[in-house]
């Protein structure tokens, strides 16, 4: 069979329909557009090479992706002069293209909260405020030379990204200041913990599921920021079935701009736990500068010395990195680092935050040079 179809005239035909379907089109839309969400899709590829000696077997160039990341942030005012904001946040490696990762969707920072008059409340798994505390003298934050090398060491670990947390911070007083309060309810979604039982006679290991609520943590924070001033103060404390065992934690950080090109910071954190013998009390303390010496290059440096409360356990982190902005959203940077480790101190300049990482020796002393990219999109 054979269907014979007649030629007509779409030109005018169509431009009306099309008139049509476009007005239409913005009738139904305009009123979602209104009260659309302002989504913004962002992100973060970091990447160096990097020259790592352990100080005694390994010697080696590599790449690595440092803290890179993808992201989604959405925010909406609402009629009552409150705003709902969330942000969806998902580490992304630049250096194998996540091949083997084993990671899951939203690993880092992911919450959804209110703002308005009254300040601010967010639910989710984000950085603790004992974490963000670090921020006036994170002058090498990802990099090699990253101060959480010697303050995030062995189970006295506070710079955590915890779960099922519930933040408030309030609005600015005082011409500045903010306290912020965090409760992390539990580890996990309910606040079940599994042990393992090892049977000394047969070696067999079995996994029993505990009933425990005594794995909260608590954050309270004071940041000050004004001016030349940037200040943050702040006590994170973990319950005793918490993972990695119970532990509180103090950190002062602080920085001042003498002049607009010179940044000089201090830090100053003192960590216990419940388990004193297997991880005694620990300070870290030092002091960092960054100096803007052209108008888009910075030379910085760093010294931190970790003390603990335990014989030839000590380390001493040393940094300097030179830092040229190619725009406001690239830089490019040289960085060397080195951790002087007493006897009992396997510490590296490179652990925290990067894809290219081997463990330290104790007492060797290890170096790292990197160069490195950072692009925020």
């Amino acid at each position: 069979m054979m269907i014979k179809i007649q030629s007509l005239d779409f030109t005018e035909l169509g431009m009306k329909k099309t008139l049509c379907a476009l007005a239409v089109g913005a009738t139904l839309i305009t009123p979602v557009i209104a009260n659309a969400a302002d989504v913004k899709i962002y992100g973060r590829a970091h990447v160096s090479l990097d020259y790592l000696d352990d100080g005694k077997d390994y010697n080696e160039v590599g790449l690595s992706s440092n803290s890179s990341r993808l992201g989604f942030k959405v925010e909406q005012e609402l009629e009552n002069n409150m705003t709902v904001f969330g942000q969806i946040e998902q580490e992304i490696n630049f250096a194998s293209g996540g091949q083997n990762s084993g990671v899951d969707f939203a690993t880092r920072d992911t919450f959804v909260g209110l703002k308005g008059d009254f300040g601010q409340t967010r639910v989710g798994r984000f950085d603790s405020p004992f974490k963000a505390a670090r921020g006036p003298v994170n002058f090498f934050g990802d990099q090699v030379g990253d101060i959480r090398n010697v303050t995030r060491a062995g189970d006295l670990r506070f710079d955590e990204r915890n779960e099922n947390t519930i933040e408030y911070k309030s609005p600015k007083f005082g011409n500045g200041f903010n306290v912020i309060a965090a409760l992390s309810l539990h580890e996990t979604n309910s606040p079940g913990t599994t042990e393992t039982l090892i049977d000394s006679d047969t070696g067999e290991v079995t996994h029993t599921k505990v009933d425990s609520k005594h794995n909260k943590a608590y954050d309270l924070a004071l940041t000050y920021k004004e001016g030349p001033i940037d200040f943050a103060a702040a006590y994170e404390h973990y319950e005793e079935d918490a993972t990695r065992g119970e532990r509180d934690g103090f950190r002062l950080a602080g920085a001042y701009k003498i002049l607009p090109e010179l940044n000089v910071g201090a830090l100053y954190q003192y960590t216990t736990h419940d388990n004193d013998v297997k991880n005694p009390d620990a300070q870290v303390f030092g002091v960092a500068a960054d100096y803007k010496f052209a108008p888009k290059t910075y030379i910085r440096g760093q010294v931190m010395h970790r003390d603990v409360d335990a014989d030839d356990a000590n380390a001493t982190l040393i940094a300097v990195g030179l830092e040229h902005r190619l725009d406001k959203a690239v830089r490019v940077y040289g960085n060397i680092a080195t951790v002087l480790n007493d006897k009992n101190s396997s510490l590296t300049p490179w652990e925290q935050a990067r894809s290219n990482n081997v463990k330290g020796f104790k007492g060797e002393d290890a170096l790292g040079l990197s160069v490195g990219m950072r692009y925020d999109f």
